[in-house]
């Protein structure tokens, strides 16, 4: 087994403008998905599986809505288990609390890395939908002797410029990133395809203390923005294929390699019809790898049924669930 320590830090303050009304009055990881699951369970779910138990969520806009379901439901759940979960808010600085971007809420909150003294430190996005072994990647960014690793999608290259792109070589060694190219790079040995960033980056812990401070008197710090772009020319920084992640339970008919930024109401849409009917492309049911928080039990099996319901007459299940996508599940990855 894996014993290296992972801190792990959820990014879990973005404003959500483009999933507004349903960001109205909630935080964007506490949005609903189906079956009483919210945005955030998918990701917490994910280092639960792999064995990873000190985890803090970098909360900001609408944090109590976010902090109530994570008392509801992962605090009772994880009574006993060693598994810690704490919601850190930003500081006042001079003036209002706020991260002033990503990379920000991470230095805000450098201390924990004194404190915990970890092997490796874990900053994931908290609202996308998919399965993932976390310790396959730190295996692999053990291995590689990697600073940093950046965890990466494969996409189809006619939809790449909807997002950030990775340029690596065939050793995997990332040469640069790409915001949203006109014309993206593709993969190494597969032109058909490119590389987008997950928003899941793997860092040595001197490393990103190191990085943050290089940064730190900026306007505003942003991994996308500030820290990303400069780490080929000075960090042994890799790219990890998240279509090798192997994850138990995944059956014949689900889309391997599942993966959605559900950051639009559309895209929140088509993912949300991902996993219904019978055959699902991301089957929810999972027992070996299952995502945990308030979707079990009786309340599940009414909640699925009157979904279904909903799908079936065009309607609207408290903001949950939201009218049929023209083309739903047409498309391979969610903008």
């Amino acid at each position: 087994m894996d014993t290296r320590k992972v801190l792990v830090l959820v990014l879990a303050g973005g404003e959500g403008i483009r999933l507004y009304p349903l960001t109205s009055n909630l935080a964007k990881p506490a949005v609903p998905f189906v079956d009483g699951y919210r945005l955030i369970d998918f990701v917490l779910s994910n280092l639960v599986n792999s064995r990873i138990s000190t985890i803090y969520v970098l909360a900001q806009y609408q944090s109590q809505s976010l902090i109530e379901h994570l008392d509801a439901a992962w605090a009772p759940w994880s009574r006993g288990t060693g598994l810690s979960i704490k919601v850190r808010l930003p500081r006042a600085n001079g003036g209002v609390a706020s991260y002033k971007g990503t990379a920000d809420a991470v230095y805000q909150n450098i201390d924990l890395i004194e404190r915990h003294k970890p092997d490796f430190v874990a900053v994931f996005a908290a609202d996308h939908v998919y399965r993932m072994d976390i310790r396959q990647m730190v295996s692999f960014h053990w291995a590689r002797n990697a600073e940093v690793s950046v965890a990466a999608v494969p996409v189809p290259i006619e939809e790449a410029s909807s997002f950030g792109i990775i340029v690596a070589g065939a050793d995997g060694c990332i040469q640069e990133f790409q915001e949203k190219p006109d014309h993206p790079a593709p993969m190494p040995k597969d032109p058909a395809r490119a590389y987008a960033s997950m928003g899941n980056y793997l860092f040595n812990p001197r490393t990103l203390v190191e990085l943050l401070e290089e940064t730190s008197q900026l306007d505003g710090t942003d991994f996308g923005r500030h820290i990303l772009p400069r780490l080929p020319r000075s960090r042994r920084v890799l790219a990890y294929n998240f279509a090798g992640n192997e994850v138990p339970g995944v059956l014949p008919h689900e889309e391997r390699g599942y993966w959605r930024d559900v950051g639009t109401l559309d895209a929140l849409r088509a993912a949300q019809f991902d996993v219904m009917g019978p055959y699902p492309r991301f089957d929810l049911r999972n027992r070996r790898w299952p995502i945990h928080g308030v979707g079990h039990g009786l309340s599940a099996v009414l909640n699925r049924a009157r979904l279904r319901e909903e799908i079936a007459t065009g309607g609207l299940m408290r903001h949950t669930v939201l009218p049929p996508p023209e083309r739903a599940g047409t498309s391979r990855v969610s903008h």
